[in-house]
């Protein structure tokens, strides 16, 4: 009788327990979030168990907050499932008139197709021995840079004009190379620009302090003040201005150190304007996709990502076009045929509305509908894209189970290993644990991603905060706005039992 009341205890104790690390963990996050600097902004959270899909932890799942850099998930996820891992898009150069004895009476196009890797000459030298190959000794007319393969603007949608002039809102157009960025170098001797070709023009201001300044749309780069004397070299990027015309001028550079002269000089031209046309007479492939993306992805570098957000939607208007309309499914929504392809005109669509339309479609099928993710561009640098942490944590989960689920884990930063996590939760229980994708902007982080528990339990998570304006920095009271949503991921690989 003892050993059964014995037994019995037993069996309420190992049933209690996982419950008393459950709630050990939801008053941890609970106190967390609670604490009153964060009174004013808003979170939320949600954690599901990838082995048996209960919610672990739940905070405002439901809630539209802004992504930041964790929608680059949904892009990536989605370019993964479409195009596949292997996936490659070229850069080709056509012959825009006759090829006569040596001589093209015409012009050279440089015709991109969203490879956003080109970078440094190699690429260019590659093609300028490829056109030699062909015979061409001399180019009457110019090389052309030709970045409409997009068919729309290069800027994401509701990417700020604040963000245009550096780095990371570089345009992602068809025709990109160093990634679309130059360095200004500033000196007491002077203003120096690279790459050389960078199509910029400096005008120079005297007045106390440093600044650039460089108005959207505009290749005048402002230096307000100057290097104070014995100061050192400031280095700055920028985005390119017109990154088609130094992708022209680099390889009109690669043809003239093969021999070959070309007459005119170097140009771009960009939607809505067509480009002139003619025959492929050489190419260079991209790296594959999945490459792209682990780049892209580990770095959260902007431009990569909306290149393949518009690759997606470049091959979705080329699936849309091979397609043949039965003749009793008319055009149009509901008449069986693809999303998105029942628009017409597919050609002279912006790549990107066909890419959000796209991704919108294929959410869908995942049970993430439009009412709880809207995705305008494939970044998250645009204030109107918003998402709920459940949406993202569905998405996490798919993925998990998806044949792609290795090479799609390796393409996440890891915790104190690489990537954008590469500083961050080192000596804590995350450390080489945690893979996610990070988020920052104005008043907005979030992470996204993996965490094993101490007990082996493995995690999908999602923690978002908008709205937080950090108090004054005190190195003692206040922490680095990043590490108020680690704090959280580290007490999920800290949880003890069945969380």
């Amino acid at each position: 009788m003892v050993a059964l009341i014995r037994y019995g205890i037993a069996t309420i104790l190992l049933a209690a327990a996982p419950c008393i690390a459950a709630e050990s963990l939801t008053e941890r996050i609970d106190a967390h979030i609670a604490q009153p600097r964060f009174a004013a902004a808003s979170w939320g959270i949600a954690v599901v168990s990838l082995e048996d899909g209960h919610t672990v932890y739940a905070h405002d799942e439901g809630r539209l907050l802004l992504p930041a850099s964790t929608a680059k998930l949904y892009t990536a996820a989605f370019a993964l499932d479409r195009l596949g891992a292997d996936y490659r898009t070229h850069t080709d150069v056509l012959a825009a008139g006759a090829i006569a004895r040596g001589r093209l009476h015409g012009s050279l196009v440089l015709r991109g197709r969203g490879d956003p890797t080109l970078s440094g000459d190699e690429w260019a030298e590659r093609l300028a021995a490829r056109i030699g190959e062909r015979g061409i000794r001399r180019v009457d007319g110019a090389v052309i840079g030709d970045d409409t393969v997009f068919s729309g603007p290069a800027l994401g949608s509701g990417w700020e004009a604040s963000d245009l002039q550096a780095a990371y809102g570089a345009a992602a157009g068809g025709l990109d190379v160093d990634e679309n960025t130059m360095t200004v170098a500033l000196s007491q001797s002077g203003v120096d620009v690279a790459p050389a070709d960078a199509a910029v023009t400096v005008a120079a201001q005297t007045r106390d302090g440093l600044e650039l300044y460089r108005a959207p749309g505009s290749s005048t780069v402002h230096v307000l003040g100057g290097v104070a004397e014995g100061g050192a070299t400031k280095r700055i990027r920028l985005s390119l201005p017109d990154p088609a015309l130094s992708a022209a001028r680099r390889l009109q550079a690669a043809l003239i150190r093969q021999g070959i002269r070309v007459d005119g000089e170097a140009r771009s031209v960009h939607w809505p304007v067509a480009a002139p046309t003619g025959q492929t007479i050489a190419s260079v492939p991209s790296p594959s996709l999945g490459d792209i993306l682990r780049a892209g992805l580990k770095r959260s570098q902007n431009l990569y990502l909306q290149s393949v957000f518009l690759l997606t939607g470049l091959e979705t208007a080329e699936a849309c076009s091979a397609q043949t309309s039965s003749a009793n499914s008319p055009d149009g929504p509901g008449s069986g045929r693809s999303q998105p392809c029942w628009r017409n005109n597919l050609a002279t669509v912006p790549k990107e509305d066909l890419a959000a339309e796209a991704l919108t479609h294929w959410l869908s099928t995942k049970a993430i509908g439009p009412s709880s993710t809207t995705l305008d561009e494939g970044t998250g640098l645009s204030r109107h894209d918003l998402t709920t942490p459940a949406s993202l944590v569905r998405l996490l989960t798919f993925m998990d189970r998806s044949p792609q689920a290795a090479a799609w884990r390796d393409l996440l930063p890891v915790a104190g290993v690489d990537g954008t996590l590469v500083n961050r939760m080192r000596g804590t229980a995350a450390e080489a644990n945690v893979q996610a994708k990070t988020g920052s902007m104005s008043f907005v982080n979030t992470l996204a991603g993996y965490v094993t528990t101490r007990s082996g339990k493995r995690l999908a998570f999602a923690i978002m905060l908008n709205n937080y304006r950090a108090p004054p920095h005190s190195a003692e009271t206040v922490p680095p706005v990043s590490s108020e949503v680690d704090a959280v991921a580290v007490m999920l690989a800290e949880a003890e039992g069945n969380p």
